[in-house]
């Protein structure tokens, strides 16, 4: 999220992907850790998730999986404890995968307006369509945290900035797509599991952001709905 300064072009090719979401985008590297000896309420779940033996029961090597998942979403504490916020990421995980390749199942994104960017907040996934027509994605984004929520509703990108730094934040956005005020699709260097989530706007990996720019136009349509959970 940012305010709008700069412009440039860029043309990439076009291709349909289901995002393979059992695979992380870097975060910055976490400060070395203890790890925790205690078992957490979602250690069987968590234990599932990662692999490992499903006993319950907190072991040397479960502590330091689940310390590295941690590490490479971003996670705090990193202690290797499976709490409710390590579960929820890997629980959205599941769920973001079990999407496939119809994203747009339910019928909440519009498909009457030609060629619209969908952002399904509940689930963090977005996707570009055409009509009914499914043109890229569905992949995982990064969406706006408690008491910054990315905005809902029908809304049309107006401006555009492949080279954008936000003056509220001073942070790189690049790619932004802006379709709400301060709010824009852009890359960011974080995973896209990385909580609580952005500022507003809907964070994307550099390969996601270069494939909206190469799709995307000043006017063309953005909906934006669902809720993202812990907002």
């Amino acid at each position: 999220m940012g305010d709008i300064r700069r412009r440039g072009v860029v043309a990439l090719g076009v291709t349909g992907l289901v995002a393979p979401l059992t695979l992380a985008f870097t975060a910055a590297p976490a400060q070395a850790a203890s790890c925790t000896t205690q078992a957490g309420p979602y250690q069987k779940q968590v234990e599932k998730f990662l692999g490992r033996p499903v006993d319950g029961r907190q072991s040397t090597t479960d502590c330091k999986a689940i310390q590295a998942f941690q590490n490479k979403h971003g996670i705090t504490p990193n202690i290797g404890y499976a709490g409710p916020v390590t579960w929820g990421v890997m629980d959205l995980m599941n769920k973001q995968k079990a999407v496939g390749s119809n994203p747009n199942r339910d019928g909440k994104c519009p498909v009457n307006k030609g060629r619209i960017a969908c952002v399904n907040l509940t689930l963090q996934l977005s996707w570009i369509q055409d009509g009914s027509r499914l043109v890229y994605g569905p992949v995982p984004v990064r969406t706006g945290r408690n008491g910054y929520e990315t905005r809902t509703g029908l809304k049309k990108i107006y401006w555009r900035d492949i080279d954008h730094v936000s003056t509220i934040y001073n942070v790189a956005m690049p790619y932004s797509q802006f379709f709400d005020g301060g709010q824009a699709f852009h890359s960011v260097g974080l995973s896209m599991w990385n909580p609580p989530g952005s500022h507003g706007c809907v964070n994307m990996t550099t390969t996601t952001a270069k494939k909206y720019w190469s799709l995307l136009k000043n006017g063309d349509d953005v909906y934006v709905y669902g809720r993202k959970p812990g907002t």
